[in-house]
């Protein structure tokens, strides 16, 4: 990961949050303008029904940003057995101090980047991807690692940008996301991540709403 993605991401700390729950008059004009008024919290309550609340395997959570969409989610997940992975250490400790204040003492946190996972082949049965792979530099390299340490048969939950829907959105990416480094290209269109997908998945779920597709895979 760059030292650009790693000052943008801590310098938005404060704000992102705001951003993508809408809570903020700002949040609310952002997701107007750049997402043409796709609601973030409703693509993520209908992402995270694909892990059932009684799922009781190993997830990996990457990247984990502040948990602001999952913190209510693993509370319910009582018996999983779930690892949070981020590059940014803010993110990673905004996310500590919510789990732990919400007393969700099942989750691991680590310090880490996509490309190079520190973990064995086939260690976890899901790997939950939010908002993620729009800003990964290296998406080969981030869907191999994902791919190689899923289990034959787990599932990949994720959502994120996909370029080729909206003009504006894709310019407004281009011109002001990832220069500011919150995004960083090459970005897939539709089609370009379907086939990426179909290399080593079978898609059994597959939503597009705007510019933000949300899937759910099995590993072949």
């Amino acid at each position: 990961m760059s030292d650009k993605i790693t000052s943008s991401y801590k310098a938005s700390k404060d704000i992102y949050d705001d951003v993508l729950t809408q809570s903020s008059m700002f949040g609310k004009l952002y997701i107007k303008l750049f997402w043409q008024g796709i609601d973030d919290n409703r693509i993520a309550e209908e992402l995270l029904r694909y892990i059932p609340d009684r799922f009781s395997g190993r997830l990996l959570d990457v990247p984990v940003g502040t948990g602001v969409f999952t913190c209510a989610k693993y509370g319910r997940m009582k018996n999983a057995d779930i690892t949070c992975l981020d590059y940014s250490e803010d993110m990673l400790a905004q996310a500590k101090a919510r789990f732990a204040e919400n007393k969700i003492n099942n989750v691991t946190f680590m310090q880490g980047d996509v490309g190079e996972l520190p973990f064995g082949d086939c260690t976890f049965d899901t790997v939950l991807s939010m908002n993620g792979f729009h800003a990964f530099p290296d998406k080969d390299k981030a869907f191999s690692e994902m791919t190689r340490v899923l289990k034959k048969g787990g599932k990949l939950v994720a959502c994120f940008y996909i370029k080729g829907r909206s003009k504006v959105t894709d310019a407004l990416v281009k011109n002001v996301l990832a220069r500011k480094g919150w995004f960083t290209p090459p970005f897939d269109t539709s089609g370009m991540l379907m086939k990426r997908l179909e290399r080593a998945y079978e898609v059994t779920n597959w939503h597009i709403r705007g510019s933000m597709v949300y899937f759910r895979a099995t590993k072949k």
